[in-house]
């Protein structure tokens, strides 16, 4: 019998009991049918007992093991946020660091057009220079040129010599 049905029994035989002369909460009752009930319900409990302890034993497992398995899930996810995280601050600092190289070449190409524009026109001074010498001594040349012209048709000479070469 189920220990409900025999707790049930228990109360019926109390209910049926005769109550004591002058009392509304006192009831006789024969002490060997109780004794006998109770034992009854006594050696039914504890295997009912048994499982139910049993049960919430496997309800408190089942209920570790998800604690667990939501510890690890957390542990996990804060795992791969702090990965996340570094991921993000190397690609940051990644981007900061190819951004200082990228000023940097920029500065130094822009220092080296300087210096070779300054190289060009340099250069191009000593070529202005040498061609403006090199045109004054043309121009020199030129005009003595037409000097010996000038005084070799004013002298009046007679016929043409050869020349001395």
């Amino acid at each position: 019998m189920d220990p409900l049905d025999r707790i049930d029994e228990i109360i019926a035989i109390v209910e049926a009991a005769r109550s004591v002369p002058m009392s509304r909460t006192n009831c006789m009752v024969d002490r060997g049918e109780m004794i006998n009930a109770l034992d009854q319900l006594r050696a039914e409990l504890p295997s009912e007992l048994r499982r139910a302890t049993a049960l919430l034993d496997e309800r408190d497992k089942i209920i570790d093991a998800g604690r667990r398995e939501a510890d690890r899930i957390i542990s996990e996810g804060e795992a791969e946020h702090a990965r996340l995280v570094s991921v993000n601050e190397i690609t940051v600092s990644s981007e900061h660091e190819g951004a200082r190289i990228v000023g940097e070449a920029r500065a130094e190409a822009q220092r080296l057009r300087e210096e070779v524009d300054d190289y060009v026109d340099t250069a191009l001074a000593n070529f202005e220079q040498f061609l403006t010498r090199a045109l004054a001594s043309i121009e020199r040349g030129r005009d003595k040129m037409h000097a010996l012209r000038e005084i070799g048709t004013f002298t009046g000479e007679e016929t043409e010599r050869p020349l001395p070469f």
